[in-house]
């Protein structure tokens, strides 16, 4: 609901800028995350367990930095100018990658660029909400019209390398760089997020709010899952572009566009997200927190069992309907799940607690799902000539899912969405 001392212009002059924000947030990522593994194993011959190592960095960077920056972001630094000093910081290391001719320091340099891009997520959020609120916005209501446009600036991101042929280049580290040092000097610009009161900047690290985020049942039981589907998207992330690759070695599919073109192909699934992005309003009014992560969880069982028995000319149907699943599989977990937070926490912590649920799903979950899903695939799933057994990787991914599921329905109870509690440093 708009505020009625607000003009009409001012407030899409605010969205127009938040939509800038999301679209280069996730275009730096799009440059990269669904074709490293194609740049991996084309071009540097590393083993799975070297590659799941790289794809960690995302995991342990978001293990402590998103918590840290939004500790930093709500005590001393206010959060636009951390943004910026991160990009910047991010554009300068990835344009270092492509020089990492040893897996050792593609992993260090890696890591030291997922330090600085892992936080910016969530501070990206923090901006967002704090510059909605300060006008009088409906959050839940307004935020997924915006946040869209992150996944419309993934899919360009993706097909933009994708016809450049650069899947398999360091071009898209360059790609990724630029993107982020635009975006870097772009955050000095933004709306700035009020500073905390000098008793909130005073509390120790024990004292500080966000760790009762904890002694709440429901919250500590959403976390956990939090961390369980954050590595479910990691599976997806890895190894979805891979195996589509992996086709062109048989020459029945090798022309297809689908291997052509692979991250054309799996992009379907961001597109898929604009749809149902938009629907996350209406589903948590009409059916709760918990049936929609519920739906969330059931589409990662129907994405990884349809990918199980794909293949580009007679099963591309399951390639593509996986990838719309794929729309309810992130959104309704992801999205849903940085509202409900911004909701069940006092806005005095807005960055620390957004920070937790980074740390939860890209943090703990990726890391889980990187490192477990590397050595069972070399354990289990790769053969003696090192190729790949994609329907046995796909279907275990599937049991997992099915197992987080049935978990899910017996432990999480529902919970209500409440306003956005009001700044206020002196509650308990």
């Amino acid at each position: 609901m708009l505020d009625q001392g607000m003009p009409g212009n001012t407030f899409v002059k605010l969205k127009f800028r938040l939509i800038l924000l999301s679209f280069f947030q996730f275009f730096i990522w799009g440059s990269w995350l669904l074709t490293i593994g194609a740049y991996w194993f084309q071009n540097k011959q590393w083993s799975g367990t070297e590659f799941g190592a790289i794809f960690s960095t995302m995991g342990i960077a978001a293990l402590f930095m998103p918590t840290l920056t939004g500790i930093w972001a709500d005590r001393w630094i206010q959060a636009q100018k951390l943004l910026g000093l991160f990009h910047c910081a991010a554009a300068c290391l990835f344009f270092c990658l492509p020089e990492m001719n040893q897996p050792s320091g593609f992993f260090w340099m890696m890591l030291a660029a997922m330090c600085f891009y892992m936080p910016t997520i969530s501070l990206a959020n923090v901006v967002s909400f704090s510059a909605l609120k300060l006008k009088g916005m409906n959050v839940v209501e307004v935020f997924p019209s915006i946040r869209v446009w992150g996944t419309v600036g993934f899919v360009a991101a993706t097909w933009f390398v994708s016809l450049l042929q650069a899947e398999t280049s360091s071009v898209q580290f360059y790609i990724a760089g630029t993107a982020s040092l635009l975006l870097g000097v772009y955050a000095f610009t933004l709306p700035g997020c009020p500073a905390n009161s000098d008793k909130v900047r005073q509390q120790s690290f024990l004292e500080f709010k966000f760790l009762k985020a904890f002694k709440d049942a429901g919250l500590r039981v959403f976390f956990f899952f939090a961390v369980l589907l954050g590595a479910a998207l990691q599976l997806t992330n890895a190894y979805g572009d891979t195996f589509l690759h992996d086709f062109g070695k048989n020459e029945i599919y090798r022309d297809t566009f689908a291997v052509q073109y692979p991250a054309v192909i799996m992009s379907l699934s961001q597109i898929s997200e604009t749809v149902f992005i938009l629907t996350i309003p209406f589903m948590l009014r009409r059916f709760g927190i918990r049936n929609v992560m519920l739906f969330s969880i059931m589409a990662w069982v129907f994405r990884f069992a349809l990918l199980a028995y794909a293949n580009p000319v007679s099963g591309l149907w399951m390639i593509l309907l996986s990838c719309i699943i794929y729309g309810i599989a992130f959104d309704f977990y992801n999205i849903s799940g940085s509202l409900f937070v911004e909701t069940q926490t006092d806005s005095s912590i807005r960055a620390s607690a957004q920070g937790l649920y980074m740390m939860m799903t890209n943090g703990l979950g990726a890391l889980l799902g990187s490192l477990v899903s590397g050595v069972v695939i070399d354990r289990w799933f790769t053969n003696p000539d090192q190729s790949k057994n994609w329907q046995g990787i796909w279907l275990s991914f599937a049991g997992y899912a099915l197992v987080v599921l049935i978990l899910f329905f017996i432990l999480f109870r529902d919970a209500k969405l409440k306003e956005p509690i009001e700044n206020n440093p002196d509650s308990n």
